[in-house]
């Protein structure tokens, strides 16, 4: 077996599909393959160094070395890159050129590995994906929610800290801001080691799973599940109950929950689902309590209520950022009586129309 293998068929192939900083090229492709090899990256992480792999770490170093001088030489180009050099591409290139097994596994521990080293945000479903390019929505993008927002970041700041933070369910009116709350704590935070994590519908079924992907990195996670709601008889609920309490495995310390819904309880109920007051059966209202229990299982549930008029105007003129006049009022007031309504999904539509 050997550590560090390539990731293409020959290093050409690497060279041409590995994205490379500025500066002699062959460099960035070898130390690419150091940060993007996984097994022994999450070995790293998860065990102590032994002094056989450190054995084992040294020689293959120095064979990637040995690799490096015969590339330069046999297929010696200029920049294949344009842009600078981030911090875990730098620290990859050190271990390269002057690195020893303890470093190796500081790179790890300080930058990731993979996917991991280069992205902040993912969507998770089967298996993990990077987002190339995520959304870059901001707070200040954002009208009329101060107390929310100040809330929900006053949280995640103390889970930033390594402090005591509860998981969160955001819920309210389409289009009030719940989703692009969640994602601005990536844009504000990314810096200090947040990463966005949305988790899709069938990923809730593999939560052990990821959790068990996270635990060892070094980055402070929020998974992200929005428009959480269940059918009456879907028993994925379950697993979101056990990852917000009580489950056997344990919760790590670097993932927080945040989960946006448009209503409160988050499994649908139907009358015919309620027990007759006089039901001879105790499980039957044990199971109506264990399904509108699941939103208390969020330590901190945050309202945003419907925009109404006053509202709306205030959206559209924060996001063009200038007072309405009355062309412009009157404009925004017909296209969301329209039919959409009231929202600030609606005053962003309109000034994408009204700004062509």
């Amino acid at each position: 077996m050997q550590l560090f293998p390539l990731l293409h068929d020959t290093p050409l192939a690497e060279l041409f599909h590995t994205r490379v900083p500025a500066g002699e090229p062959w460099a960035w492709v070898l130390s690419q393959r150091i940060l993007m090899d996984e097994r022994l990256a999450r070995r790293l992480l998860c065990e102590p160094l032994s002094p056989g792999m450190a054995d084992w770490i040294s020689r293959e170093l120095g064979r990637l070395r040995q690799e490096l001088e015969h590339l330069k030489k046999q297929h010696p180009f200029s920049d294949f890159g344009c842009s600078p050099p981030s911090g875990a591409q730098s620290a990859a290139l050190k271990v390269l050129l002057e690195g020893s097994p303890a470093t190796l596994q500081n790179l790890y521990r300080s930058h990731g590995y993979g996917i991991y080293a280069h992205h902040t945000a993912f969507m998770y479903s089967n298996q993990m994906q990077a987002i190339e390019k995520p959304d870059p929505v901001r707070f200040d993008d954002l009208v009329g929610y101060d107390r929310q927002i100040h809330t929900l970041r006053a949280n995640v700041e103390r889970f930033l800290l390594s402090k005591p933070a509860v998981p969160m369910l955001l819920y309210g009116a389409r289009g009030s801001g719940k989703s692009t709350s969640v994602k601005a704590l990536r844009t504000q935070y990314a810096d200090q080691g947040l990463r966005l994590v949305e988790v899709l519908s069938d990923g809730l079924e593999q939560l052990p799973a990821l959790l068990e992907l996270l635990a060892p990195l070094p980055f402070r996670f929020v998974l992200y599940m929005d428009d959480l709601a269940f059918a009456s008889d879907d028993e994925r609920f379950h697993k979101l109950k056990a990852l917000l309490e009580g489950a056997v495995y344990e919760r790590p310390q670097n993932v927080l929950s945040v989960a946006t819904s448009n209503r409160r309880n988050l499994i649908a109920q139907h009358w015919s689902d309620r027990p007759e007051p006089d039901a001879s059966d105790p499980a039957s209202w044990d199971t109506l309590q264990d399904k509108l229990a699941l939103a208390d299982r969020f330590g901190l549930v945050l309202t945003f209520p419907p925009f109404d008029q006053t509202h709306y105007l205030l959206a559209v003129a924060h996001i063009l950022r200038r007072e309405l006049d009355h062309a412009t009022r009157n404009a925004a007031l017909q296209f969301a009586l329209d039919g959409r309504g009231f929202s600030g999904r609606t005053a962003r539509h309109f000034v994408q129309q009204h700004e062509r």
